[in-house]
């Protein structure tokens, strides 16, 4: 990425770019933020809230940080300070709360964020945006099935290579999830994802809601 103005940016013109200005801070602070050494233009980092990535101003020296789950984006603050930056990131990707967040870190503006997470909207969203979508039309009667249940349609859904994927948190992709795929209307497969040597086993559409919410709720 080329920077404009260089005059705003001299550390990340002279570090080659912003992923490799922001490894630089991050080393000199003692930072782990998971930026991959092979990254030097887009920044964008994954973690267990969502995306998180950085761009640059060109008006003003100011590094901008985004997080992204799928349907909704948000821009959660905005520093002129490289260091300060890096220290925020590290402390999102280890999970630092809300409130300590925005207390350590005054650049950072989560309010609308968390009140989103908070009301279920990100997952109220992706349910509408899958059922409206007509790429989507053949899944929708198992949508429209699985959100009328009222403990499912608090999980967050994805399609994946054609199944439903229902996840406990909208945040963490690594959070408890299943696949749902229908067979013919009556029979479906299901797989609880993540579990070792994890297969598809065939479900009745009897069993299909019982099934699913003992697979997205054991421990």
């Amino acid at each position: 990425m080329s920077i404009p103005g260089k005059d705003l940016y001299p550390d990340v013109t002279t570090s080659g770019g912003l992923a490799p200005a922001m490894r630089e801070a991050a080393k000199s602070h003692g930072c782990d933020i998971g930026l991959e050494p092979w990254v030097v233009d887009i920044v964008s980092i994954e973690t267990a809230r969502g995306f998180l990535s950085v761009d640059a101003a060109t008006e003003e020296r100011l590094f901008r940080l985004t997080v992204h789950i799928p349907g909704f984006t948000w821009h959660i603050g905005s520093t002129g300070d490289l260091g300060l930056l890096v220290e925020a990131v590290a402390a999102w990707r280890d999970g630092m709360g809300f409130d300590e967040l925005e207390e350590r870190f005054e650049f950072m503006a989560l309010d609308e964020f968390a009140r989103a997470l908070d009301n279920g909207e990100p997952t109220s969203l992706q349910w509408s945006d899958l059922l409206s979508s007509e790429f989507h039309r053949p899944r929708r009667n198992l949508l429209r099935r699985l959100r009328a249940d009222e403990v499912l349609r608090h999980m967050f859904p994805t399609i994946t290579h054609g199944a439903v994927r229902l996840r406990v948190d909208p945040l963490d992709g690594t959070s408890r999830q299943v696949l749902v795929h229908e067979l013919d209307g009556e029979r479906y497969e299901v797989m609880r994802v993540g579990v070792p040597e994890a297969a598809w086993a065939e479900v009745p559409t009897g069993d299909l809601i019982a099934c699913l919410r003992a697979a997205l709720h054991e421990e």
